[in-house]
């Protein structure tokens, strides 16, 4: 059976992923862990930049945004207050021909028949309900008093710490809570890579506003994050917002948008941006018994704040990143005959190295000392790769595959052999266009600086 091109692009991906350390199976040499995975050398630094740039964007550019970080383990009543305990749940199927645990919304419907979407088979078994959350103890005992969950979520944290939050931060509405950190959910059918796990992490914003403000918060927060997506360079024309019809959004809900990404397997989610009323907040004031209400001092009124979320998966986010920046062209070699090229075309501030240094010649004693030298002065700055090993034409190529976009040569020029006006000045090439230009060594940083912000 023939693979689509989508389906080839995407087992490229993967292939790199591992190749280059960026993503790898979690617990590999044990035979995996379905739903989990670890981020590699390369990998863990496109996360964080990723994370930084959000962080910077949503929180320290804004005067309406502080930040939080709840802790994963929380009380289990929170849970029940919020309906999480009871109603966060998937419908799950099992396929009675090839063994297959799905979700009901993953059966295919011919001529009004469900069948699996693995073997085509019929023989289903009614749906049931899952819960999504993971169950553990807290404690020494391993009974029903102790139980709590890995929170599926970390919106809650936020909204039982709201009076905390605004007494310390002494912000007026409207304000936001950000905060990034790990969610789990026990997911029945874990799939396409990375995009749908078990364990993964979110950055997510409350933003608090009054009730008659609350559509236009959610006009403003759907536009102002599918700017960001384009900032780090993810083209508008691959990002659809998906309004949520009135029959499929939580009945809380006054308005909801899904940001979603052309994927190699598919149009999906990267976002949601939801308008979700102030039933968080009354669902724990009710719970508690604690107020969480907002005291206007203009106004003098007393009221339960609305909340709009623009919730992102840092996940989901990376590998769109990685999927948008792959690509194939082609590239002399060391001779000049033409050979394919892998390339990440990483915006420059996502990209996990910002520049790579070479010295021309590992065997020559100055070159080398004054590649060592440019790299030490870069490291404070940025993420540095230092590499003297092998033909150029190969280094830039390792380079280009991991994304990195720029490299600097070391080479007899910047000793002041062939002309002593080039001395102190190194080759400057740009990953994406390959074009080279002659830079002086004191105004690397300014340069490269301006290029990668």
């Amino acid at each position: 059976m023939n693979k689509s091109p989508e389906t080839q692009r995407m087992e490229k991906i993967v292939s790199l992923c591992k190749r280059r350390g960026l993503i790898f199976q979690s617990s590999e040499i044990y035979g995996g862990l379905n739903g989990a995975w670890d981020y590699g050398p390369l990998g863990v630094e496109l996360k964080r930049n990723l994370k930084d740039y959000w962080w910077r964007v949503m929180v320290h550019e804004r005067d309406d945004v502080v930040g939080m970080d709840g802790s994963i383990l929380m009380n289990r009543a929170v849970w029940k207050a919020s309906g999480h305990e009871e109603t966060f749940t998937d419908p799950m199927v099992d396929c009675r021909s090839c063994k297959a645990r799905l979700r009901a919304d993953q059966l295919i419907d011919k001529k009004g028949v469900k069948q699996c979407p693995n073997c085509g088979g019929k023989d289903l078994t009614a749906p049931r309900a899952f819960n999504l959350m993971f169950k553990t103890f807290v404690g020494a005992t391993e009974d029903e008093s102790n139980v709590t969950y890995l929170r599926p979520e970390t919106a809650q944290s936020i909204f039982v710490q709201f009076k905390n939050v605004l007494e310390v931060s002494r912000k007026k509405l409207p304000f936001g809570i950000a905060q990034i950190g790990k969610a789990f959910r026990n997911e029945i059918n874990p799939r396409n890579f990375t995009f749908r796990s078990r364990e993964f992490e979110q950055m997510e914003l409350e933003y608090f506003c009054r009730a008659e403000e609350g559509m236009k918060w959610l006009d403003y927060w759907l536009e102002e994050r599918l700017k960001f997506y384009e900032k780090i360079g993810i083209p508008r024309e691959k990002l659809h917002a998906h309004e949520i019809p009135d029959e499929e959004r939580a009945f809380y809900s006054k308005g909801t948008y899904d940001i979603e990404f052309d994927f190699p397997f598919g149009r999906q989610e990267l976002e949601g941006v939801a308008y979700r009323t102030d039933y968080d907040l009354q669902q724990h004031i009710k719970a508690s018994g604690k107020p969480l209400d907002y005291f206007d001092e203009e106004t003098k009124q007393r009221f339960v704040p609305h909340v709009v979320e623009p919730s992102a998966g840092v996940d989901r986010t990376v590998l769109a990143l990685i999927c948008e920046a792959y690509d194939e062209d082609t590239a002399p070699d060391e001779k000049g005959k033409l050979e394919t090229r892998i390339v990440l075309r990483f915006h420059p501030r996502m990209a996990p190295i910002k520049c790579a240094v070479f010295p021309l010649l590992k065997n020559n004693e100055q070159l080398v000392a004054k590649g060592k030298e440019i790299a030490n002065l870069l490291r404070p700055h940025m993420n540095v790769f230092y590499d003297e090993t092998g033909a150029i034409g190969r280094r830039y190529r390792r380079q280009d595959e991991i994304g990195t976009p720029f490299a600097l040569t070391v080479d007899f020029e910047t000793l002041g052999e062939k002309d002593a006006a080039l001395r102190d000045t190194v080759t400057l090439r740009d990953r994406d266009s390959m074009k080279q230009e002659r830079v002086p060594i004191k105004e690397l940083l300014s340069i490269l600086s301006s290029r990668i912000r």
